[in-house]
C-alpha cells in the first residue's frame, strides 16, 4: 500500500511557480525547488514529474489564478472605466509584495522562442486575456463609455499590450507615478469620440 502524500499538492506547486518566477527557469535546480518547496527530490519527481514538466504546471497554475483575478475585477466594477482603473491597478501597484514582474511575461522573454510548449501556452494565455480584454471594451462601447472608432477586438489587443508593457516597466526602477499616468492617458484614448 502507497504512503499518502505530505504535503498538499497545490501549496507546493504555488512554492515552485514562485521560485521560478523569482529565479527564471534557467536559474532554478532542481536541488533549489526541493528545498524551497519542502518536499523530498522523489515526491517531486513522482508528483510534478521533470523540471520542464513542473514549470508547464506552474505557468497553468498562474494563469488559472490570474484569470480569475482579473474576472473577478471586472465582474466587481460598475463600469468598463473601473474595470481597466482596476487592472491596471493591479499591474502596477500589486507587484510590491512580488516585484518579479509579471510570471508569464518573464516565460515569454525567456523560453518562449526556443521551447514550443511554453511558446503555446503564453500564446493561449494572451490570446485569453486579449478576448478577455475585448470584452471589457466592449462592454465600455455599448454603454456609450468609449469610442467606437476601433473595433473592441482591436482596442482589447492594444489594452493588452500596453499592460504588458507595463507589466516589464515594473520590474525597472520606473516611477508608479509615470505608470499611473500612463494608465489614465490610457483610459483618456478610450474615450475619444469620432470627430
Amino acid at each position: 500500500m502507497g504512503r499518502n502524500k505530505e504535503f498538499e499538492e497545490e501549496a507546493v506547486l504555488q512554492k515552485a511557480m514562485e521560485l521560478f518566477w523569482k529565479q527564471g527557469y534557467e536559474k532554478t535546480s532542481m536541488s533549489d525547488l526541493v528545498e524551497y518547496m519542502g518536499i523530498h527530490r522523489k515526491s517531486l519527481y513522482d508528483t510534478f514529474g521533470d523540471k520542464h514538466t513542473l514549470y508547464l504546471k506552474a505557468i497553468d497554475y498562474y494563469s488559472i489564478s490570474i484569470s480569475e483575478r482579473l474576472k473577478t475585477l471586472i465582474l466587481q466594477a460598475d463600469t468598463a472605466s473601473e474595470g481597466i482603473k482596476s487592472i491596471f491597478d493591479i499591474m502596477i501597484h500589486g507587484t510590491n509584495e512580488r516585484p518579479w514582474g509579471c510570471f508569464i511575461v518573464n516565460a515569454a522573454t525567456e523560453l518562449a522562442l526556443w521551447d514550443k510548449e511554453v511558446e503555446e501556452k503564453i500564446e493561449a494565455v494572451f490570446a485569453q486575456s486579449e478576448k478577455l480584454m475585448g470584452d471589457l471594451v466592449r462592454k465600455g462601447q455599448e454603454s456609450g463609455e468609449f469610442s467606437c472608432s476601433l473595433s473592441a477586438e482591436a482596442l482589447g489587443e492594444i489594452l493588452h499590450c500596453t499592460l504588458l508593457g507595463i507589466r516589464v516597466y515594473t520590474r525597472t526602477s520606473t516611477s508608479r507615478d509615470k505608470l499611473n499616468h500612463l494608465a489614465d492617458n490610457f483610459l483618456q484614448l478610450l474615450k475619444i469620440q469620432n470627430q
